[in-house]
């Protein structure tokens, strides 16, 4: 493309400080420099995360530095790639990753964990292999959230955190795989390893919590029961395959004595994706004693959960997952291709498709825009 090399203008969503309303700017993106590639991000999804990170920082999330440019969770397409990729070139269609697979490390190599650490330390704190940003804004350095910052047009990543996926995927579809389908699908079929004819129960109806009860359906549990305080949820939650759905807030006993009741002495597996302590012990005390399993999948840094060291003892398994269990770079071309196989849903996760004329590029007739409003799959296409 002909922008390889140069510096590219373009338009950023930045957080300037914690708990303040993001700002639209003009930013420049720097071109890759080794083993990096600089993508043309054409959508993107507003994580929780990002909103937790930006209004409760310090809070359940780790401090990290101002400014920056929040999103993690979008598709785009290869602008340019630095010295050193062998991957990758300009047109390729691409998914951005908070989660690197560099193929080469112990971790990597062991079908035991998906949790590569390469660049992990640096992208953590926003910034890639050399210590800075590739984005810039009124001269100073704007932090790369997760090392992805899709909330900007460009972005530069390190090839080790980027799937190249086939060239007929829908980008405004396939972004959701960036994180939480991903994570609660996998969740259920990867981590947990949910079975055939088993009782579930799912914690929290959000996106990670309805992809959970797609991954059980997928497994062909028998009951999955789906757990939201918003009963607006459970409509979704019963397509994706949920046999019912509860509202604590309808009993005046704990939920996990509910569910315990409503399973006959608790569910095989119950999976956590609120990121709340107390919903994960609750999680926990709904399955059953000798084989019952926990996973958590929701998402919080600082905070501790109570477990009672009898329900661990009694034979209880509890869990942790992080990007669903799933080998980044090489296992979301497959779940691209589940979906355009159709055996993995995508389409009923997107409530709202945003285009806001913040500025309109007379040159791809394409307007550009961000919401931070709404946390249910909301897609924001550039």
């Amino acid at each position: 493309m002909t922008t390889a090399g140069q510096v590219i203008t373009c338009k950023a969503a930045i957080a300037w400080e914690p708990g303040k309303p993001l700002s639209i700017e003009d930013v420049e993106v720097a071109p890759p420099k080794s083993h990096e590639v600089r993508i043309k991000v054409v959508t993107t999804g507003v994580c929780q995360t990002d909103n937790e990170y930006l209004y409760e920082t310090e809070q359940r999330m780790k401090f990290r530095p101002f400014p920056l440019v929040l999103g993690h969770e979008g598709a785009g397409i290869v602008e340019s790639v630095g010295p050193d990729v062998t991957k990758f070139s300009p047109g390729d269609k691409v998914i951005p990753l908070f989660l690197p697979q560099c193929e080469e490390c112990d971790r990597c190599r062991s079908p035991k964990t998906n949790q590569c650490r390469r660049n992990w330390a640096n992208t953590q704190v926003g910034v890639l292999a050399d210590g800075t940003s590739r984005i810039s804004c009124r001269g100073q350095q704007v932090y790369q959230f997760l090392g992805v910052s899709s909330f900007s047009q460009y972005t530069v990543v390190p090839d080790t955190s980027l799937a190249k996926i086939r060239p007929d995927a829908p980008l405004d579809k396939v972004f959701l795989l960036g994180c939480g389908v991903s994570t609660g699908y996998g969740a259920a079929v990867k981590t947990g390893k949910v079975e055939k004819d088993s009782k579930c129960a799912v914690f929290g109806l959000g996106a990670v919590g309805l992809a959970a009860v797609m991954g059980c359906k997928a497994a062909e549990a028998k009951t999955i029961i789906g757990i939201d305080v918003n009963p607006a949820r459970f409509e979704k939650a019963m397509l994706l395959g949920a046999t019912g759905c509860v509202n604590p807030s309808n009993y005046n006993k704990s939920i996990q004595e509910v569910i315990v009741e409503l399973s006959q002495g608790g569910v095989d597996y119950a999976l956590e994706c609120v990121g709340s302590p107390a919903v994960m012990t609750a999680a926990l005390e709904s399955t059953i004693d000798a084989w019952g399993v926990c996973v958590i999948a929701g998402w919080s840094e600082t905070e501790s959960m109570n477990v009672a060291v009898e329900k661990i003892l009694m034979g209880r398994t509890l869990m942790g997952t992080y990007f669903g269990g799933w080998k980044s770079v090489s296992d979301v071309p497959k779940l691209v291709d589940a979906y355009m196989n159709n055996t993995l849903k995508l389409n009923e996760f997107i409530t709202h498709k945003i285009h806001v004329k913040y500025r309109h590029d007379k040159s791809s007739d394409r307007y550009w825009g961000v919401c931070i409003s709404c946390f249910l799959s909301v897609s924001v296409k550039y």
